[in-house]
């Protein structure tokens, strides 16, 4: 018996990997987050499996229902939204589950942070611009650790991707201020991948205003980054003519001849 934690992605159905469907089409108990896995996802399970919604669960229910399948020897596919990796339970569950002797897995999925960039049609890194990128949260009713604090972050000038943030969007901003000029680029995409999805570009002196006007308060990306708005960038060396890897030589005459 194993419990399956699957990524279902960040909203689209079709966003699960081929994986986590096979795994949800087969598992005889599907525990999934009800307020957030679109019911496509979990429509995929087979007749006879025992579908539950963990959204008005605490975790001790979650950890009966996995033990309850344990002793039946049943396999659960536990159904989250997004990546398993970023802002989940999955430390809080494993660790009791190991604790009681049950197996588990995890299997990835799309993130968030990732079908925001792909809504954009942004690559979140531009060769000697920007070759990182911070995923973090602003301090609110959950703290963040204090070296943590989005002022520190900022003095990177990575590409910040800001989860669970956007009802502190005046907070964001008022602190990334500090660090940025108020036409640094912002872009705010809600529900990424939804069908109501919704993009918002602007900067850190308008967001707040834009925001609040659209009336956006929770499930959206606060993505902070100078290559927003870049289209002047050196192309990368992987494809270029007069570059060697393990794949290909330089073709140094073909670019001497342009």
């Amino acid at each position: 018996m194993t419990v399956y934690f699957i990524g279902a992605g960040p909203g689209d159905p079709d966003l699960i990997t081929v994986k986590g469907a096979r795994l949800v089409e087969a598992c005889p108990v599907v525990l999934y987050t009800g307020s957030l896995v679109p019911k496509e996802v979990v429509a995929r399970a087979r007749e006879d499996a025992l579908v539950l919604s963990s959204e008005d669960m605490d975790l001790d229910e979650i950890i009966a229902v996995c033990e309850n399948a344990h002793q039946q020897g049943q396999d659960v596919a536990r159904v989250q939204t997004g990546d398993l990796s970023i802002y989940s339970s999955l430390a809080e569950t494993t660790r009791r589950l190991d604790v009681l002797g049950i197996d588990w897995k995890v299997v990835p999925g799309v993130s968030s942070f990732q079908a925001s960039a792909a809504a954009l049609g942004q690559e979140l890194t531009l060769p000697e611009q920007c070759q990182t990128i911070i995923l973090s949260r602003a301090s609110g009713r959950t703290p963040v650790p204090e070296k943590e604090n989005l002022k520190s972050l900022a003095a990177h000038e990575a590409t910040l991707c800001l989860f669970l943030s956007a009802s502190l969007i005046r907070k964001v901003a008022r602190e990334l201020k500090d660090v940025y000029p108020g036409n640094w680029p912002v872009a705010v995409v809600e529900k990424a991948s939804h069908p109501e999805q919704r993009i918002i570009r602007g900067t850190l002196d308008t967001i707040v205003e834009q925001v609040e006007s659209a009336g956006i308060r929770a499930t959206a990306m606060i993505i902070v980054s100078k290559v927003l708005n870049q289209d002047e960038f050196n192309d990368s060396r992987l494809y270029a003519a007069e570059f060697t890897h393990g794949f290909r030589k330089a073709r140094v005459a073909e670019v001497s001849d342009v």
